[in-house]
């Protein structure tokens, strides 16, 4: 007979997780293996909520396993590790981001992409190497491979820092592979939210002029004057849309909702590169012409490897980047999905795991 979360290893765990595609998180007894030689034990302080977590318990992309533990933005201090670790010590502040496992053989691992071998191990709704559920951040404590703990240089606020292991990561990457990283490029970001906002940050950054591509005309003061960006661009406005037709030389695409990808295609100058890091819950229409016309290309990108994750937090210390955050107590998550399914985020919600997850206990 099947044992239950809470017997399945030796080490006791406690969380919110969600039981069912209703989505509703509650508090949720389970357990976590014992600190093997390579693995590392760190207390949760904060764990972000991204807009996948949302999708996740709600199964909207109909692989969710339950009970979810959800939460892949997770940072904290390490309390334990094995013998074999080399990376980190007792007392290190640390974060474990969107995937605890891969092959470590195929191609992609070799290269420093475990993020696309093709048995990579999500850091929540999967299935561990062991056969037990993967449970995530929203939790007292978490275990994983060394492989997988990025260090957190001690300048950096945790609470402001754990986003970037998805956010973050999710928007430097493409950044850098698709070579819009660089002095004098013009870069687009399309959305204003958990990605987008980051996106900006980074983009400058590098040295690129950026615009900011929104459906909502407020936005414009915040994009120029907080983030910093150069224009900005009211998607909804034609006339606004023609003006910039053709001077972009790529466009970072953060919506995670449908929508129409033909305009942005427009304001890609010739050879320039749309980069879908979004994830909408049905396909969106490809128009195949403007992209022969101009030989532009319609990508996606998903994170980053484990190398480059820890690459964009010591960039991100050196620039100073972090999450514009609201820090909320575990018992306010429910509010917080509500909240962030209707995009009132500005921009992306933490919890504080470590002074609220225990008043919370049954």
């Amino acid at each position: 007979m099947a044992k239950s979360p809470e017997e399945e290893h030796p080490v006791k765990a406690f969380g919110w997780a969600a039981r069912d595609s209703s989505g509703h998180l509650s508090p949720f007894n389970f357990s976590r293996r014992e600190t093997g030689d390579e693995d590392v034990r760190l207390k949760v302080l904060y764990c972000g909520i991204c807009h996948t977590d949302l999708h996740n318990i709600k199964n909207e992309w109909g692989f969710s396993l339950f009970p979810m533990v959800p939460g892949h933005e997770i940072a904290g201090e390490v309390t334990e590790v094995g013998s074999k670790v080399r990376k980190v010590k007792v007392g290190d502040k640390v974060g474990v981001g969107c995937m605890v496992g891969a092959c470590h053989s195929c191609e992609s691992c070799a290269n420093d992409l475990e993020n696309y071998c093709p048995k990579v191990i999500p850091t929540y709704t999967s299935i561990n190497t062991d056969g037990t559920i993967t449970y995530g951040g929203y939790s007292d404590h978490m275990v994983a491979n060394e492989r997988y703990i990025v260090r957190f240089p001690d300048s950096m606020p945790l609470d402001a820092a754990a986003p970037l292991l998805c956010a973050g990561i999710t928007v430097y990457s493409p950044l850098k592979y698709f070579e819009l990283a660089e002095q004098g490029k013009h870069v687009g970001i399309v959305g204003l939210g958990g990605l987008g906002h980051v996106a900006v940050k980074f983009a400058k950054a590098f040295g690129a002029k950026v615009t900011v591509i929104s459906t909502s005309p407020s936005k414009k003061t915040e994009a120029l004057e907080h983030l910093g960006a150069d224009s900005f661009l009211n998607s909804r406005d034609p006339d606004q849309l023609q003006g910039a037709m053709g001077t972009l030389d790529g466009i970072i695409d953060t919506v995670s909702a449908v929508h129409p990808i033909l305009p942005l295609l427009g304001l890609l100058k010739s050879k320039g590169k749309l980069v879908l890091v979004g994830v909408p819950d049905k396909p969106l229409e490809l128009p195949v012409i403007s992209l022969i016309m101009g030989r532009k290309t319609v990508s996606g990108s998903s994170i980053g490897g484990m190398k480059e994750t820890q690459e964009m937090i010591d960039f991100a210390a050196k620039h100073n980047i972090t999450a514009d955050i609201e820090v909320i107590s575990m018992d306010y998550v429910n509010t917080a999905m509500e909240r962030l399914a209707k995009a009132d985020v500005r921009y992306r919600f933490v919890i504080d795991i470590a002074n609220t997850l225990a008043a919370t206990k049954p």
